[in-house]
C-alpha cells in the first residue's frame, strides 16, 4: 500500500470514526472507542486516556497490547492508579511530566524515544520497563481540546508499529490525523458530558418539586419514589415476556428512561393540593382534628347529667344509664372517625341519632351536636375523604397532565404526560381525568396504574391508614381484575413474574410479607396458583 493511499484509508477512517463518536451515549464506552480508534491508526502498542478533573489527569482508559494490559472503560479491569497532580506544592505547573505538559499547554509532544529525550522526566517509565521487561520508547501524547479551546483531556499513545511490527516514532503525518480525531473526540465527550449534566439538572428539579410537595405530605416524597421503581421492575417483566398478548412489548434504555421520568412526575400536581386534604388523617380533620371538640361536647354533656343528677331531677339508674350512653356514643364517633372500617347503614344512622343531641354552647344558645358538615364527614362510607375532598384529590391529575403538557419535551420524551396522566384511569372507562378505556392508553401508562395501586395499598407511611400485608394487598388487586379496574394481561405478569415479591423485598418491612394462598387470590387462575404454590414462599 502507498503512503498516500494509506493515508487517504485513514482518513475514511477517522471520517467513519467521528461518526460513531457522535452517536455513543455511554461515556465509558466513548472513552475505550477513543483510544482504540487512535491506536489503530497509529498502529500503537499502547496508550492510556486521561481526563482532565480539576488540578489533577485521572486515568480513564489503559491498554497495551504487549503486556496483555486492559483497564478501564468498558471492557477493561478497573484501574487503581491514582489520579496525576498536575500542579506542585508551590503551585507551579508540573510541566516534567508529558502528559500534564500537553495538558497544561494544550501543545502535541512527539517522542521517538524515551530514553534519549531531554526536557522530561521520563524515571517512571524506566523503572516501570526494569520491572516488567517492557521497552518504551516512541511516545505521542495530544491534549483534547472541547469548542471552547479548553483541555479536557491527554490522550497518550506509545510505540508505534510498522507494518512488520518494528517499533518506530510517530510520523507527523499519522500525528495530525490523530489531534484531528481528538478533537473530535473532545466535543464529543463534551457533548456527552453537557447531556449528561442537563439529565442530572433536569433529574433535580423533579427531585426539587417532589420534595417541595414532600414538605407539604412527608409520604408523598416515598411515594413518588417508589412508583418509578414498581413501575420499572413490571415493565421490564412485560418486555421478558415471550408469550401472550403482550408478547411483542419491548423497551429500550431510552424507553425506560422516558417512563423513570414519568413515573417521577406522576403526582406533580399534587403541588397544588391543599395540605389539609393530602394529609386528612381523620374524617374531622381539617387544619387540625376536630374530634377534640366533639369530646368536650361528651364532657359538657355528661356534666349536665351530673347536675341533673345533684339536683334530683336524674335518679341513679337514669343517671348512670345516660352516662353509659354517652360514652357508648362517644367511642363510636372515635371509631367512625378514624375512617378505618367501613360505615354501614347502622353506624351512619347512629351518627344521624347522636348529631340530634342538644348541648349550650359559650354563647348560653342551645344547638345541634354535630353540625352538618361534622355529620357529612362522619358518615363517609369508606376512608377519610368527603365528596369535595375526592374532587379536590382527583383533580391532581388533571394538573398533572395539564403542568405536563406545557413542557417543550424532546422526541425522547414525548410520551412523559400520557404516561405521567394515566394512572387513574380505569380499563373500563369509568376512572378519572378522561375516561380512557384500555385500548385508548398505552402499555406503559396502565404499568404505571398497577404500580401505583399496589404501592398505596402496601405503603406504611401513609397518615390515614396503616399498610397493608402482601396477601391483602394481591387480594384487593385480584379484585381489581375481575372488576375491569386494571389490566389483565399486566396483572397475570405481575403475579406470574413475582414482581410483587421484589417490590417487597425491596421496599417492605418483614411483617408485611406474609404466607400467600394463592387459591384465594382473585383473579388467578387454578393453573398458576398451583405454580405459585409449588414455588418458594415470599
Amino acid at each position: 500500500m502507498t503512503r498516500e493511499s494509506d493515508i487517504l484509508e485513514r482518513l475514511y477512517t477517522l471520517n467513519a470514526i467521528g461518526v460513531a463518536l457522535s452517536t455513543e451515549r455511554d461515556l465509558p464506552t466513548l472513552l475505550e472507542r477513543i483510544l482504540e480508534a487512535a491506536r489503530e491508526f497509529t498502529r500503537a502498542d499502547g496508550g492510556t486516556l486521561y481526563r482532565v478533573e480539576g488540578d489533577t489527569l485521572v486515568f480513564e482508559v489503559l491498554r497495551n497490547d504487549t503486556l496483555g494490559a486492559r483497564m478501564g472503560g468498558r471492557s477493561g479491569s478497573p484501574i487503581t492508579f491514582a489520579p496525576i497532580r498536575m500542579y506542585g506544592d508551590d503551585g507551579a505547573g508540573n510541566h516534567s511530566m508529558v502528559v500534564v505538559h500537553a495538558a497544561l499547554t494544550g501543545e502535541t509532544v512527539n517522542i521517538a524515544d524515551a530514553y534519549t529525550a531531554e526536557g522530561y522526566d521520563f524515571s517512571g517509565t524506566r523503572a516501570f520497563d526494569a520491572k516488567t521487561g517492557y521497552r518504551s520508547q516512541s511516545f505521542l501524547t495530544v491534549p483534547m481540546k472541547d469548542h471552547d479551546g479548553r483541555v479536557i483531556g491527554v490522550l497518550q499513545l506509545i510505540n508505534a508499529r510498522d507494518e512488520s511490527g518494528t517499533v518506530q516514532a510517530f510520523d507527523e503525518h499519522v500525528q495530525h490525523l490523530v489531534e484531528s480525531l481528538a478533537s473530535q473526540a473532545a466535543i464529543a465527550i463534551n457533548n456527552r458530558q453537557l447531556i449528561v449534566q442537563l439529565e442530572q439538572l433536569f433529574e433535580a428539579l423533579i427531585n426539587l418539586i417532589n420534595t417541595a410537595i414532600d414538605e407539604k405530605s412527608p409520604y408523598t416524597g416515598g411515594h413518588c419514589e417508589r412508583v418509578p421503581a414498581l413501575t420499572t421492575l413490571l415493565a421490564d417483566a412485560v418486555a421478558r415476556t415471550g408469550d401472550g398478548p403482550l408478547a411483542d412489548f419491548t423497551m429500550t434504555d431510552a424507553d425506560r428512561y422516558e417512563l423513570k421520568i414519568a413515573g417521577l412526575l406522576h403526582d406533580c400536581g399534587k403541588i397544588t393540593t391543599p395540605v389539609h386534604v393530602v394529609d386528612k388523617a381523620t374524617k374531622l380533620q381539617t387544619l387540625f382534628d376536630r374530634i377534640a371538640l366533639v369530646d368536650t361536647r361528651f364532657e359538657v354533656l355528661l356534666r349536665d347529667a351530673e347536675i341533673a343528677h345533684l339536683k334530683g331531677e336524674l335518679d341513679a339508674d337514669a343517671y348512670a344509664a345516660r352516662c353509659a350512653q354517652l360514652r357508648a356514643d362517644r367511642e363510636a364517633v372515635r371509631a367512625a372517625n378514624t375512617g378505618g372500617e367501613f360505615m354501614s347503614d347502622e353506624k351512619i344512622a347512629a351518627m344521624k341519632r347522636i348529631a340530634g343531641y342538644r348541648w349550650r354552647g359559650p354563647d348560653g344558645a342551645e344547638r345541634d351536636f354535630l353540625d352538618a358538615d361534622e355529620l357529612e364527614n362522619l358518615c363517609i362510607r369508606r376512608g377519610t375523604l368527603n365528596e369535595q375532598e375526592r374532587q379536590i384529590i382527583n383533580h391532581h391529575i388533571t394538573m398533572t397532565i395539564r403542568l405536563l403538557e406545557q413542557l417543550p419535551w424532546p422526541a425522547h420524551l414525548r410520551n412523559v404526560p400520557e404516561y405521567a396522566g394515566g394512572h387513574h384511569e380505569r380499563m373500563d372507562g369509568k376512572g378519572y381525568p378522561r375516561g380512557l378505556t384500555r385500548e385508548q392508553m398505552s402499555v406503559q401508562a396502565r404499568v404505571m396504574g398497577i404500580a401505583d395501586i399496589f404501592e398505596a395499598l402496601t405503603a406504611s407511611d401513609r397518615p390515614y391508614k396503616p399498610g397493608k400485608t402482601l396477601s391483602e394487598s394481591l387480594t384487593i388487586l385480584g379484585r381489581m381484575k375481575l372488576d375491569h379496574h386494571v389490566d389483565p394481561d399486566l396483572f397475570d405478569i405481575f403475579i406470574r413474574e413475582k414482581v410483587w415479591l421484589e417490590y417487597a423485598r425491596r421496599f417492605l418491612p418483614e411483617s408485611q410479607i406474609d404466607a400467600i394462598d394463592w387459591t384465594k387470590i382473585p383473579g388467578v387462575s387454578p393453573e398458576l396458583a398451583a405454580e405459585l404454590m409449588r414455588g418458594d414462599a415470599p
